[in-house]
């Protein structure tokens, strides 16, 4: 008996969307070989493909810098707080307490000193605490709990 076609079709779809080079399935006698690689393609020029992928999103990263100017009016707007920025130290989400309906690390108005956490930073399933490398009050916090955060952005704004 073979293999039903939707499986195949599922199985296209799971390959498209992942990162994955090939997939192999096999049920019972039948096998199923999905590969993203033409197959007249020498082994030894398959890697070399890989860079390609990964240079994919470099092209798409040259628009994003057109967009650099409304990123540029983002620091423009922080002086405007009148204090100094506290930026992530990596890529990850940040979470503003301890655990779920604990009280937050820091409230804007409140005093911090040099090592104080001002949140934490999931990053591949580590957390991070978010230390404070300023002192003074807390004039506004620039993330939200639960929000997806880069390397560098403004987290806190300190006076």
């Amino acid at each position: 008996m073979a293999m039903d076609i939707r499986k195949i079709k599922k199985l296209i779809e799971l390959l498209e969307e992942s990162n994955l080079a090939e997939l192999e399935i096999r049920e019972g006698e039948e096998t199923v070989r999905l590969s993203r690689w033409p197959k007249n393609l020498p082994l030894a020029a398959a890697p070399a493909m890989a860079p390609m992928q990964v240079q994919m999103p470099a092209p798409a990263s040259a628009p994003t810098a057109n967009y650099s100017a409304p990123a540029a009016s983002t620091p423009t707007a922080e002086p405007q707080h009148d204090g100094q920025v506290v930026r992530s130290p990596m890529v990850g989400t940040y979470y503003a307490a301890s655990a779920p309906g604990a009280a937050p690390f820091i409230k804007v108005g409140q005093q911090i000193k040099v090592g104080d956490t001002l949140g934490i930073i999931e990053a591949m399933k580590m957390f991070n605490p978010v230390e404070s490398e300023v002192a003074g009050t807390i004039v506004k916090i620039l993330v939200e709990n639960g929000q997806p955060v880069e390397f560098d952005e403004p987290l806190v704004v300190v006076q």
